[in-house]
């Protein structure tokens, strides 16, 4: 009967010498924080005699073998996954390294059942001996490969693979490719329909108070994810005053135990991130930056302001970075054309995978909040050009910016304003314009505040004010597919809906 829990995954590692198991085993414990019980330490334990090196340990464990039949290792295995669980039900990856005869792969199955999971490990004999002579040179190893060899139990080791889950050839790939397939068997990897991730995005022209509802959200998930640059601000209400964010997530003070993540696809001007970063208090251990991630440099900034002040553009510098990317790819060995941020050496303690980021969240069952930028009426490719963004603004580009699959979105947040607004200037055309007066007269706000608030968070100009417009909507609603809808500024048709909480019942 199987003792194990629905989150306990027991490895059985086997195979011949030099095959490839000390190397796994050191990627499974780095990589996916496996605890590993070496046959080697149980030997030593249990026949404390034995002196530690390999031909001995080889006729200690025949001993033990013979004794029952190989049980020790797995009543070994049971002692220490039980005393991790204390009193809970047993979860974790657990490796055993290694196992050798059929005997010890019973014994286990017959406890953990479908828990278990055997990877054997094999090369040719060729490449084994090439292994062992190497090794064996470096560290002074006084036996001969083929005294191991005649070893009983060893010579029997191949016949492992006829019962394994898996068998791996190492000599036709590397470590980590060897890692790549036993982790395929153990689900360590997210598969497709593991729908963990909520995109928010924005659904007319940006500002639509995308930070607010991510602040409110926010604790909800483990990992915070931001894509876009520093040319969309977003605010999220705190007192004494707004808590304002270009790079980081907007939930980071609103979550404070929830990783962050800035992904491939994300564009960075350092010395505000930087800002960021201390104001915020945020640590290397929660913030992961990926090395693909763009970088922008103060001339990026000067020539945007040169080359797009004609239709409103905020100037940050993204849209020159971002085609930077896409053209200076011959360039980029002299620095001169591209500058991506494992470039950057401030922001070299914060770099990390964002595949391998969020791949273990999504296999550790977190929920991940991706957040957009803009507004999809900005987007490059479906808003209204030249009065664009230089990004897809939509899910599908938000998705690909960070990286994820589609097939692993759970929820779709669109959030859209009663009002929508652009930049002040030549933005770009909007349906039914009205004026700050208009908007005073409809929900008595005072006309001040209204001038005060409706200011841009990144450069702080006046925005362009408009009826809600539903053709606009109705096309937003087919790029994204929304499965929720946030209307915010509710306030703007009566100054009233303030007051307006739910309910409590009693």
């Amino acid at each position: 009967m199987a003792v194990g829990g629905a989150n306990l995954r027991i490895v059985l590692l086997s195979g011949p010498i030099c095959s490839g198991k000390s190397a796994l085993v050191r990627l499974l414990e780095k990589k996916h924080g496996a605890k590993i019980i070496k046959t080697r330490d149980l030997i030593l334990k249990r026949a404390p005699r034995t002196k530690p090196e390999r031909k001995s340990l080889q006729r200690a464990g025949q001993k033990l073998d013979r004794a029952d039949g190989g049980a020790w290792v797995g009543e070994a295995l049971q002692r220490t996954i039980d005393s991790s669980a204390t009193g809970r039900t047993p979860k974790g990856l657990y490796v055993v390294d290694s196992v050798r005869i059929l005997g010890q792969i019973e014994a286990i199955r017959r406890a953990y059942g479908a828990e278990v999971h055997h990877i054997h490990l094999t090369a040719t004999e060729d490449e084994l001996r090439k292994r062992y002579d190497d090794r064996s040179r470096a560290d002074d190893e006084a036996v001969e490969y083929d005294d191991l060899k005649r070893n009983q139990t060893e010579r029997k080791i191949e016949s492992l693979a006829e019962v394994a889950d898996i068998v791996v050839s190492t000599d036709r790939c590397s470590e980590e490719a060897v890692l790549v397939r036993a982790t395929a068997l153990l689900n360590l990897y997210p598969r497709s329909n593991d729908a963990l991730v909520d995109v928010l995005i924005g659904g007319q022209f940006g500002s639509e108070g995308k930070g607010n509802i991510v602040g409110h959200i926010a604790p909800e998930y483990g990992l915070l994810v931001r894509v876009g640059g520093p040319n969309a601000g977003h605010q999220v209400y705190a007192e004494p005053k707004p808590e304002k964010y270009y790079h980081l997530p907007s939930g980071t003070q609103r979550a404070p135990n929830a990783k962050l993540l800035l992904g491939p696809g994300a564009v960075i001007y350092p010395k505000k991130l930087l800002a960021e970063i201390v104001e915020h208090k945020i640590n290397t251990e929660r913030l992961t930056i990926d090395p693909r991630a763009m970088i922008i440099t103060d001339a990026d900034r000067e020539e945007e302001e040169e080359r797009f002040g004609s239709i409103s553009s905020t100037a940050q510098g993204v849209g020159i970075a971002s085609a930077r990317k896409m053209t200076g790819r011959s360039d980029y060995k002299d620095k001169k054309a591209a500058f991506l941020a494992r470039d950057c050496e401030d922001l070299q303690p914060f770099l990390g995978s964002a595949r391998q980021l969020l791949a273990d969240a999504i296999v550790a069952g977190q929920r991940i909040l991706l957040e957009g930028t803009q507004g999809t009426g900005l987007s490059l490719h479906h808003g209204d050009y030249p009065h664009v963004t230089t990004r897809d603004t939509t899910v599908s580009g938000c998705l690909a910016d960070a990286g994820i699959a589609p097939s692993n979105v759970r929820k779709i947040i669109m959030v859209c304003r009663t009002y929508p607004i652009r930049v002040g200037g030549p933005s770009g055309p909007m349906a039914h314009e009205v004026n700050m007066e208009e908007i005073h007269r409809r929900s008595g706000i005072p006309l001040e505040e209204l001038e005060k608030n409706e200011r841009t968070t990144t450069t702080d100009r006046p925005r362009r004010i408009a009826e809600f417009d539903w053709l606009q909507f109705r096309d937003s609603v087919q790029l994204n597919g929304p499965t929720d809808i946030a209307l915010t500024f509710v306030d703007y048709f009566d100054v009233k809906n303030r007051k307006a909480y739910r309910d409590v019942l009693p």
